[in-house]
């Protein structure tokens, strides 16, 4: 069975076109099957504002309505998308530009509402592997966007880094995946003040002690849930950190496991 590198992308990388450049031609020399999936960075807010389109956070998370919805997927799924896949294929690395919806890659049900309307925003219900599968075994990259799709027509905004534990574990039925998630830290920190002080390791057991002790919280609670998911789902290995780790074997990152 082969193995599979799936690698996500944040904000960090795609609002810094030297940094991004740097990045993907780093990512085009990885050999063996590949895939990237990326955020939207700020791209999406910069064109609301000048649109006039007013751009709604709660808990440093979008609400997506109908105009907001615009205005992600043409930065999403065009022109941040597009440009990667440009500057793939400049490195000779034969890279694919994906939503949800193309290939029916992932359907998504739109988030119900509890405490928080969130709108078009889409919880991930399945993934089919079939043209992926195609795909890869031909040496082309695909690259997913932050967009998926219900089924019935409707596009829905998707956290980039469910989608990458999404494919990670529906795609360990056919190679053994490795999921990395690069963005601007070393790793998990002790000290979020102090970029060296990094977890190299974390088990389940360690988690806990971690979120008990205040060292884990806030935002990094959901990353770290999307990697203890994909770990109890077949997914082989789950690394954090700067994309550094992908290219330097002396740099630390964190790994995570059961």
């Amino acid at each position: 069975m082969k193995t599979l590198k799936i690698i996500k992308i944040g904000g960090n990388i795609i609002d810094d076109n030297e940094a991004l450049h740097s990045f993907l031609k780093e990512f085009a020399s990885i050999d063996g099957p590949k895939l990237l999936v990326h955020g939207g960075g700020k791209s999406a807010t910069k064109l609301a504002n000048q649109m006039k389109v007013e751009v709604k956070m709660i808990d440093g998370r979008r609400i997506t309505d109908a105009e907001t919805l615009d205005v992600i997927t043409m930065v999403y799924a065009g022109k941040i998308n597009k440009n990667i896949v440009a500057q793939l294929q400049a490195s000779n690395c034969n890279a694919i530009g994906f939503s949800g919806a193309d290939g029916n890659a992932i359907v998504s049900e739109k988030r119900p509402i509890k405490t928080i309307d969130y709108g078009f925003v889409g919880d991930v219900k399945k993934v089919n592997t079939n043209a992926l599968e195609i795909i890869l075994n031909n040496a082309i990259i695909p690259v997913f966007c932050a967009i998926t799709h219900d089924g019935n027509g409707q596009l829905l905004n998707t956290n980039a880094d469910t989608i990458a534990s999404a494919l990670a574990i529906d795609l360990s039925n056919i190679f053994n995946t490795e999921l990395y998630y690069c963005f601007e830290k070393n790793g998990v920190l002790v000290d979020v003040n102090n970029n060296d002080s990094v977890i190299e390791h974390i088990n389940s057991q360690t988690y806990q002690e971690l979120k008990s002790n205040g060292i884990i919280y806030e935002g990094m609670l959901p990353k770290i849930d999307n990697c203890f998911h994909a770990i109890t789902h077949n997914v082989n290995k789950v690394c954090i950190g700067k994309p550094e780790m992908l290219f330097n074997a002396k740099t630390k990152y964190t790994t995570i496991t059961k």
